[in-house]
């Protein structure tokens, strides 16, 4: 540029005597070539040419234009004579610099002023914020009687758009009338956008309509309006009308059909646009080309937005913002927080939007390290104090579990909002803060901040998981005082409340008594009659769900439905499902993937459960477990091991869930030297031995005649045994007939729950086993005097869709006859094949 300017310099110093130094100053302040510029200045120093006030003006517009101030102030300083050109330019000059005290000054000094003073002093009030002192200025303008033109009406609508003040624009849209301005074509551009920028589109519409001539910047203000107003296909369709009248498309227009296409992800559309920018040479255009990437971003093809942004010719802090908060929302969290840095090294400095879509990031990765230094780095700015900048401070903390530092960084902000409540309430509520939250939540109260359905939902979340009805119930009455009663997110958390506090039937009242059912009401009731092992009932909201209008199920829905399946054992539903899943495409979803997996073991089709798994696109570690544990549930020991080894090859970390899952591969194939080693593998992946891990233990070792070994480590356990530890113990004393410590069990078992007639029913089998007559017969005997009876078993089978229910000596089935006779001749033919089997007691 320096060496383009030095030419031009050369080639105007040549024919100085054929142009005006006015030409010259003029075409130097239109390329903005302040070099050239300042050598025509020297020539007309050195030459002793004695310009003209039209001269000097051309020459202050120059130094103004190329942002060469001082020399501006210079030259003015020096002018002997001033005309209103001058003083109109040193406003500008001032106001361009936020210097509102010395532009006024100026105005003041002027001897006369004309409409452009009044329009440059309009307009460095816009600029700089100032309003009110805009409208006032406006306003002095009428009482003068200073003759309005274009430009008036246009820095006065524009002032009106930043008020949003709908009556002040009527009455300026009165006077514009009166004065036949609103034929001008820039006039009305700038009522059509004063109109939609206060949410009057249909007035903005109507009088777009009615404009005789209409260009590309009015389109594009019509365009811009139905986008910010949240009008995102109409501004679409809009766009496409403009391109039918063959008008050329400005920045402004491209930047707002981005943003209908980020706002839609309507990914096609905004890829045909930017094919339109690259033939217009529009896609080079920094604003543009941001526009372009924050598309990309939001439509989450976060690859292609990352190759718009290196291709910009130039990068701006704003280019930058698109790209972190983008790599933020979406699954690059790291990559975020390396833009940043770049960002930092540019030397372009950063803003809250950056600053806070760097916490985001940090908070989506639990990074709490680098959090914690980018903490340290706005500590050292002014953006420390920003509400915004401190509300992703405090948010970052909550989700990376430290909720310490985040009630210090709540306790130490000077200025809270509803954001900053939420965010530390939301912080003790997903960090098991339970009585903190409560406290939080009415020490908001008390500070007169009014609770919004953020606030609620995680003060429901609270006494939904400790069962608090009461304050549950106390929440509820003030949700409905607020007039939020019927808000469907609200709703939703309201009706997991009560179902989780076992309210059933006031959570079914609540769910139809709301204005909208949504997908998450829907799976909130339907998961808490699951939970309350009413499975019947949570099928039949399911399928009223399937019957609603815009309701479809989620991947929530899905799990919770075939987790119902699971436990009923109707595997014909669940196959429905699984048909439904494949063809909304949700195998990709592994939480899905693994409750399909879940049902067809507990329904008993391993084949297709292991279908399921094998097709799984993703294989998470829940989706190991679920086939590790079906495999061992249906006596595959031998595969369940197999798989785990496969999992450790793939690099999965296992759980409690899985060592589980695996110990009991080992109690069915009787593995005790293959057990002990996995239960001692437990400690190399930092994982603690639990109740169920030792009951595991317990029942190898009984199985294998080592029922002594079973009882010295339930005794050595770092915790007291449980009830079904000690009745693992004593069912395999029956198998081995160890009446020693089968007494030790039934003793232990007794004093947890004296009434538990299974322990009688279980110790008499042992005596029985070891040919202890008189001892059974006590036993028989006591029961009978204690009024204890064995609960009998229970089981049921799915044919034709309906659930037959049987129970132990069953005669209510309406074809029992055709059953016991069938189940006679199988006990015949077991007989006859050699097969034992065994009646209980």
């Amino acid at each position: 540029m320096f060496r383009g300017a030095a030419t031009l310099a050369a080639s105007q110093t040549s024919s100085t005597y054929n142009r005006t130094f006015s030409h010259i100053f003029q075409d130097c302040s239109s390329q903005r070539a302040l070099f050239a510029g300042k050598q025509a200045h020297a020539l007309m120093i050195t030459s002793g040419f004695v310009p003209t006030v039209f001269v000097t003006n051309c020459l202050i517009q120059l130094y103004i234009n190329c942002s060469c101030l001082h020399y501006a102030d210079k030259v003015f300083d020096i002018m002997p004579q001033r005309d209103t050109v001058t003083w109109n330019a040193m406003i500008s000059r001032y106001t361009m610099v936020g210097d509102l005290r010395k532009a006024e000054m100026a105005f003041g000094f002027m001897p006369n002023r004309d409409v452009i003073s009044w329009n440059s002093m309009m307009s460095g009030y816009l600029q700089n914020g100032d309003h009110e002192k805009a409208v006032e200025v406006f306003v002095e303008m009428g009482k003068e009687d200073v003759a309005f033109d274009r430009t008036t009406f246009s820095v006065a609508l524009k002032i009106i758009s930043a008020l949003d003040d709908l009556g002040l624009g009527l009455q300026v849209h009165g006077l514009v009338t009166k004065m036949s301005f609103n034929m001008d074509v820039t006039v009305g551009t700038a009522i059509v956008d004063m109109y939609s920028k206060c949410k009057r589109l249909d007035e903005a519409m109507c009088f777009f309509t009615e404009m005789s001539e209409k260009n590309s910047v009015s389109w594009s203000a019509l365009i811009a309006g139905h986008v910010q107003n949240n009008q995102l296909v109409e501004g679409l369709e809009l766009f496409k009308k403009m391109q039918n009248q063959e008008l050329s498309v400005c920045q402004s227009t491209y930047a707002s059909l981005f943003r209908s296409c980020a706002g839609l992800s309507y990914l096609s559309f905004g890829c045909q646009l930017h094919g339109h920018t690259l033939k217009t040479n529009f896609a080079s255009d920094f604003i543009v080309g941001t526009s372009i990437l924050d598309m990309y971003a939001k439509c989450s093809k976060l690859t292609e937005a990352r190759k718009v942004f290196d291709l910009l010719p130039f990068r701006t802090l704003q280019s930058y913002n698109a790209m972190i908060v983008g790599y933020a929302r979406g699954n690059k969290k790291f990559e975020a927080l390396r833009l940043f840095q770049t960002l930092i090294k540019s030397g372009l400095g950063y803003n809250e939007i950056a600053l806070s879509g760097v916490f985001s990031a940090c908070a989506g990765a639990k990074a709490l390290s680098e959090g914690v230094q980018f903490h340290a780095l706005v500590i050292k700015t002014p953006f420390q104090s920003n509400i915004s900048v401190a509300n992703s401070v405090l948010d970052m903390y909550g989700k990376c579990e430290a909720p310490n530092e985040a009630r210090r960084q709540f306790d130490e902000m000077e200025f809270r909002d509803a954001v900053s409540w939420n965010a530390i309430i939301a912080a003790c509520e997903k960090n098991g803060l339970t009585e903190e939250t409560l406290m939080l939540f009415f020490s908001m109260i008390q500070s007169k901040m009014e609770p919004d359905e953020f606030t609620y939902g995680s003060v429901l979340k609270v006494c939904a998981a400790k069962q608090a009805l009461q304050r549950g119930m106390e929440i509820h009455s003030r949700i409905l005082k607020s007039g939020l009663g019927f808000h469907s997110f609200i709703g939703s958390s309201l009706v997991d409340m009560y179902c989780k506090c076992g309210k059933l039937k006031e959570a079914e009242r609540l769910h139809y008594r709301m204005d909208e059912q949504t997908i998450v009401s829907w799976n909130a009731i339907i998961s808490g009659f699951s939970m309350h092992e009413r499975s019947e009932e949570a099928q039949i909201f399911f399928s009223k769900m399937l019957c609603e209008d815009g309701v479809k199920p989620d991947n929530f829905t899905y799990a919770t439905v075939l987790d119902i399946c699971a436990n009923m054992a109707t595997v014909g539903l669940g196959k429905q499902i699984h048909a439904q899943i494949m063809k909304q495409d949700l195998l990709s979803d592994a939480y899905i993937i693994s409750t399909l997996v879940d049902m067809y073991s507990k329904c008993g089709d391993l084949h297709d459960a292991k279908l399921a798994f094998e097709k799984a696109p993703k294989k998470d570690l829940v989706t190991w477990n679920a086939i590790i544990c079906g495999s061992a549930q249906h006596g595959l020991a031998e595969d369940a091991l197999q798989i785990f080894g496969r999992m450790e090859q793939a690099g999965i970390l296992p759980n409690h869930s899985t060592f589980l899952a695996v110990l009991r591969a080992c109690v069915h194939m009787g593995l005790v030297e293959k057990g002990l080693s996995y239960f001692n593998m437990m400690e190399k992946y930092g994982l603690e031995h639990q109740m169920e891990h030792f009951s595991c233990m317990v029942e190898i070792l009984g199985r294998a005649g080592r029922a002594s070994d079973a009882l010295k480590l339930i005794r050595d356990m770092p915790f007291m045994a449980d009830d079904v530890t000690w009745r693992t113990l004593l069912s395999t004393c029956k198998m081995n007939v160890n009446v020693e410590v089968a007494e030790v069990a039934a003793n232990s078992l007794l004093q947890i729950d004296p009434m538990d007639s299974s322990t009688y029913v279980l110790l008499c089998n042992v005596y029985a086993n070891a040919g202890m007559w008189e001892r059974v017969a006590g036993i028989r005997k006591e029961m009978r005097f204690g009024c204890l009876k064995k609960e009998p078993g229970c089981s049921w089978i799915e044919v034709n869709s309906e659930v037959h229910m049987f129970y132990v000596g069953d005669k209510a089935h309406p074809r029992c006859t055709d059953i016991y006779t069938n189940l006679d001749l199988l006990i015949t033919e077991m007989k006859l094949a050699g097969t034992g089997y065994e009646l209980g007691l």
